[in-house]
């Protein structure tokens, strides 16, 4: 049964191969095929996840130590679910958006590969094979980054391979040493150290950690490795939507939970100097991607610094390295997967709609396109953490975690997360308030004349994805029990 497991992987990769091969002339075709699989992939990977838990499937052995291993945790469910999920919902979504992109077939062929990738990291049992993945995931979504191929597109590109490359080195460095010093590179939590080897050598360990935090972080986007994320905003919206605001990101972050918690161990990493840097970049970033995301003008830009931010408000909480930061983190994981991904996608429809990008280009636009902006509106308060909407409870999460850990560190990371969810009231609200309370000398009937939202394949998904938000805010302690579960290493 166990080597069901790969066929989430490879499914979509052959998929989209196929899709790259065959270039489907008719749109509606096209789209058929592409449904199909990814719908297929979605159902068999949450069959797999719920039916084969801690079984494990070898593609490859290279040695006693090596291999390509699959394997289903709790931390794959999660990541698992989070991806296949959301990805069905930004596929749809993408048919209708990608109209006006063109190089369809191109686009849906990548687009389907980096599904199969992201399952191959989510479903890793070890740090070999998540490493394999998540450099293929480079891969497989440069050609996204770089869809319209223009300048600016070339541009960021040359900077995420350039930022994953430096990000990839750093990584392999640090698995060499996990090697010599470890009794194994699968995922255990608790970590993998052989304390017998580590002892007289713990400040190499800890300068391994240091690389590899900051290896896996630059697709998490900390400081000082972020500005790819903003730069990649060039992508058509359902790339920034899903890839650059849930696959990838978080990607990054599942990476460095399991470096964390199931490589190095929270029990060697804490107290140290180590935990100290780590925690100190998380708490930079946070106030550093709120004050940029104010600063900047463009809705896209703005959203891709708003991730910024958050993502090191997960990184934050799972570098107080104890079970309730680590619960901290995977709650805000999944919160804010839901709502940036909902966000993107209303920046996508005005784009589509109006070609307008520009907060100051939205005035007016809540009575034009009633629909995008209420999902707007309402997936912001849930960011700034508007009780009872979901990120009032995973930053209450983080920081609750953050009083218990006696980290004096961790009360600089509260005020890190007050400053920013001032800051991120500024950056989004203004947003709001332009849309819903344009200026008294603008002719918004006459500007906005042509405005409206857009189809039911671009609001059905934000429309679903804002009532998902609520009902998860408002009973959030399935979710929490589970992370608590996983936190405890009882899944």
């Amino acid at each position: 049964m166990s080597f069901l497991l790969c066929i989430p992987i490879i499914l979509p990769i052959l998929g989209g191969l196929g899709l790259l091969i065959a270039k489907f002339k008719e749109r509606i075709k096209r789209q058929i095929y592409v449904a199909s699989i990814i719908i297929v992939d979605m159902i068999l990977s949450l069959i797999f996840i719920f039916t084969v838990p801690d079984q494990k499937f070898t593609l490859v052995q290279f040695t006693d130590t090596i291999s390509i291993t699959l394997k289903v945790d709790g931390m794959s469910t999660i990541f698992g679910m989070i991806v296949s999920i959301l990805w069905v919902v930004a596929t749809f979504y993408s048919f209708e958006y990608m109209k006006h992109e063109g190089k369809e077939n191109k686009f849906f062929g990548f687009f389907t590969m980096s599904m199969g990738v992201v399952m191959g990291i989510a479903f890793s049992a070890n740090l070999i094979t998540m490493y394999l993945f998540y450099e293929l995931l480079t891969v497989a979504t440069l050609p996204l980054v770089m869809h319209s191929m223009d300048q600016k597109a070339s541009s960021a590109g040359r900077k995420y391979v350039i930022y994953s490359i430096t990000g990839a080195s750093f990584g392999f460095v640090a698995i060499m040493l996990l090697m010599n010093y470890g009794v194994s590179l699968d995922f255990v939590y608790g970590g993998i150290l052989d304390m017998a080897k580590v002892g007289g050598m713990e400040h190499l360990m800890l300068a391994a950690f240091i690389l590899a935090f900051f290896g896996f972080g630059v697709k998490a986007a900390i400081f000082p490795f972020y500005s790819w994320l903003p730069s990649a905003g060039v992508a058509p919206t359902p790339v920034s939507a899903l890839l650059h605001a849930v696959a990838v990101v978080n990607a990054g972050i599942f990476a460095i939970t399991r470096v964390i918690y199931y490589s190095f161990g929270a029990d060697f990493l804490r107290g140290s100097w180590a935990q100290t840097v780590v925690m100190v970049a998380t708490i930079i970033t946070i106030v550093f991607g709120s004050s940029m995301a104010l600063r900047t003008k463009h809705i896209k830009r703005r959203l891709a610094y708003s991730t910024v931010s958050n993502l090191s408000y997960m990184l934050f909480s799972l570098t107080l390295m104890t079970p309730a930061g680590m619960v901290g983190g995977l709650t805000h994981m999944l919160f804010h997967s839901v709502l940036k991904i909902t966000l993107f996608f209303v920046a996508g429809a005005i784009i589509y709609k109006t070609g307008r990008e520009y907060v100051d280009e939205i005035e007016g636009f809540g009575r034009s396109m009633p629909i995008t902006m209420v999902c707007f509106t309402i997936c912001s308060l849930g960011l700034i953490g508007l009780p009872p909407l979901m990120g009032f409870t995973s930053k209450w999460t983080i920081a609750s975690a953050a009083v218990e850990s006696g980290n004096p560190l961790s009360y600089a990371g509260i005020g890190a997360l007050i400053v920013s969810a001032l800051l991120t009231t500024l950056y989004l609200m203004i947003i709001v308030i332009k849309a819903y309370f344009p200026g008294k000398d603008l002719d918004v009937k006459t500007l906005n004349k042509d405005v409206k939202d857009p189809n039911m394949l671009m609001t059905i998904p934000m429309i679903a994805l804002t009532a998902v938000s609520i009902i998860i805010g408002v009973y959030p302690t399935p979710f929490i029990s589970v992370f608590e579960t996983i936190a405890n290493g009882l899944f």
